[in-house]
């Protein structure tokens, strides 16, 4: 193990992440110390926005998607791939795309990705048919692979500690959050005054103040050393995770059926596959160093349940407000406005406390109250009586969510080497994609099988066809309650993260 000193008139500080985790290959960048960038305040906006406009894409659609089924004669099954294909391309590539953001430029990769993103929602927003809609939906999710990890991971080097970096977090974390509620406000909004078509077109006007804004703010950074691809690692992971999402997605016609069966356990041995030769890559796509760190691997479980979680269930409950309730898009966007509100405010609130109470106990209750919340939304009716079923789910959500999501990316990308800074930020949102593209379609399966269950007891009458609907949302909704509980213990017994930690490193030298 290289030997590590302190830089003049720094103290000397080792702990556990720094020793076991950076390599040793690590030479003096070329370019500005982006800890020195003297507009990094302009320069999180910039990431900022970045941040938003992948997120809300992830729930844009979600208003629009009646709308769209309508004008394009999709069927219920195309209509749930329209969201799952997006966060399945996203986090299936995310790990590669942060592989090429470290290797070929953190701000190339950004430029690239903002504006390929912004033409692949072009070609969504002129979509003709259900297979342009969901080509351009793939390629959204293929350049945000491409953008996300090059974003976070130029955070993560312009602030490398300190309260500076806890405060650029939890603006980070907060969208992240908040954002996939924007969408539900933003996609009713449009496709209220507008049409459904402008829930993608709008990214275009997004993505081109933040490539202007980009251009002169951010500093061009990349890895030294090895910067080779790990080919087969990319293959594997990508095969083996939309094996695995496909499974689920079939299973909505049968767990028991061949496809069903078949793809799932495709998908686990491929995964396995990965595992093993990310274990002897002298490259490797995801550095096992990264996740099998306990605090770190924690943070990634957690981020997993929580994307599962709030993307699959923000799924049915957008579908409850415009199908049962009767709701237009734009009053469907607004009844999710006070969930975001919530995150917003708890988020300005808990940044300012977490240096002093550290990241366990946010982390272990956020989950608690999440679940909470979501436990509640389960008791949803045909009636309309949103301040009374659906407000009180909401707002907990919301707290929850805040609770998660300000300290989480801290944690997932402490201690983390220059070299790794790209994939590992990819890995933190690969987790929750590929959590929201598994939970929409598991839950997708539950539902559908939720609603034949309450039809084949129940005279089928209008009535009870909505009843059978809720049914299938309050199905839903007690699944994700579950999974996101999980994340309590998880944080508990495995995030030990200090407060000292939390204010981040002093900065190292790694020799030999």
């Amino acid at each position: 193990m290289g030997m590590i000193i302190a830089l003049p008139n720094q103290p000397v500080r080792l702990n556990r992440t720094t020793c076991m985790t950076a390599p040793s290959t690590t030479a003096a960048p070329s370019h500005p110390d982006p800890a020195d960038h003297p507009r990094r305040w302009w320069l999180l906006a910039v990431l900022a926005l970045s941040q938003l406009m992948v997120v809300l894409d992830g729930t844009i659609v979600n208003i629009a998607l009646p709308n769209a089924q309508v004008e394009l004669g999709m069927s219920d099954a195309d209509r749930t791939w329209v969201v799952t294909i997006y966060a399945l391309a996203f986090g299936s590539l995310l790990l590669l795309g942060g592989r090429i953001a470290d290797y070929w430029g953190r701000k190339r990769s950004f430029l690239v990705g903002m504006a390929g993103f912004a033409a692949a929602s072009m070609i969504g927003g002129f979509a003709l048919t259900t297979e342009q809609l969901l080509l351009a939906r793939g390629l959204q999710g293929a350049f945000a692979a491409l953008l996300a990890p090059a974003a976070l991971a130029i955070l993560t080097i312009t602030f490398p500690g300190g309260k500076d970096r806890i405060k650029a977090f939890a603006v980070f974390g907060t969208i992240g959050g908040g954002g996939a509620a924007v969408g539900l406000v933003l996609g009713g909004v449009l496709t209220e005054f507008a049409s459904w078509n402008w829930c993608l077109l709008v990214n275009v006007p997004i993505a081109l103040v933040a490539i202007v804004g980009a251009i002169p703010l951010i500093h061009e950074s990349r890895a030294s050393g090895n910067t080779r691809y790990d080919l087969p690692g990319a293959i594997l992971i990508v095969s083996g995770l939309a094996s695995l999402v496909y499974g689920f997605s079939q299973a909505e016609n049968g767990w028991g059926r061949v496809p069903t069966i078949g793809f799932l356990a495709l998908g686990l041995v491929l995964l396995v596959a990965f595992v093993a030769v990310e274990a002897r890559a002298t490259n490797p796509l995801l550095p096992l160093r990264v996740v099998t760190d306990r605090v770190r691997g924690g943070a990634f479980l957690v981020s997993m349940l929580t994307g599962t979680a709030l993307l699959g269930g923000l799924f049915f409950l957008t579908l409850y407000f415009q199908i049962v309730l009767g709701y237009s898009p734009l009053r469907a966007g607004l009844a999710s406005l006070p969930m975001t509100a919530t995150i917003m405010v708890c988020a300005a609130l808990l940044s300012g406390i977490l240096p002093r109470v550290g990241v366990r106990l946010p982390m272990t209750v956020g989950p608690v109250i999440a679940a909470a919340g979501l436990g509640w939304l389960s008791f949803i009716t045909v009636d309309d009586a949103y301040a009374l079923r659906v407000l009180p789910g909401v707002i907990l959500l919301g707290i929850g969510l805040a609770f998660i999501f300000v300290p989480l990316q801290n944690v997932a990308l402490a201690g983390i080497d220059a070299h790794d800074a790209g994939v590992a930020s990819a890995a933190v949102s690969a987790t929750q994609q590929i959590g929201g593209s598994i939970g929409t379609a598991l839950f997708t399966a539950l539902y559908t099988a939720a609603i034949a269950g309450y039809l084949s007891s129940n005279p089928v009458t209008p009535t009870v066809q909505l009843e059978a609907l809720v049914s299938g949302y309050s199905v839903a909704f007690v699944w994700a309650a579950g999974l996101i509980l999980l994340a309590a213990p998880i944080s508990f017994f495995m995030v030990e993260h200090s407060k000292a930690d939390l204010l981040g490193a002093p900065e190292v030298v790694h020799l030999g």
